[in-house]
């Protein structure tokens, strides 16, 4: 089976809603984890958990200082009763389907929730 990428807009908010409306289809979102944990993006404010809505688009990630990392898909039911309280708990929040350069939109567990529901 081959991977398929998603055509990266150069639009955070177009990039955005491709990864929800990728996550309610498939009832998943990607994630790139090691055996500590997931990858984290920090922004000059907040520490950020990316996510991603293909298992190709997070595994283009896996370079440099992620090297060795996999993509690991978590079920929008898991994510919603566990990741959500989770990482609001740990004071994280979600970088939404970041670009090459780790830009896209920040949004705290609950917001990313609220997205996340109105499209499923």
């Amino acid at each position: 089976m081959r991977l398929e990428r998603m055509s990266i807009s150069k639009d955070p908010t177009e990039r955005m809603n491709q990864f929800f409306k990728a996550a309610a289809s498939q009832r998943k979102i990607w994630l790139l984890i090691d055996e500590h944990g997931s990858v984290l993006l920090n922004t000059e404010e907040e520490e950020c958990v990316p996510v991603w809505p293909t298992e190709e688009d997070a595994l283009a990630w896996a370079t440099e200082e992620w090297e060795g990392f996999t993509a690991e898909a978590i079920s929008t039911a898991k994510w919603q009763s566990r990741w959500t309280v989770g990482l609001a708990e740990d004071d994280l929040s979600v970088v939404v389907y970041p670009d090459e350069n780790g830009e896209g939109i920040v949004l705290f567990p609950d917001e990313f929730e609220f997205e996340l529901k109105k499209r499923l």
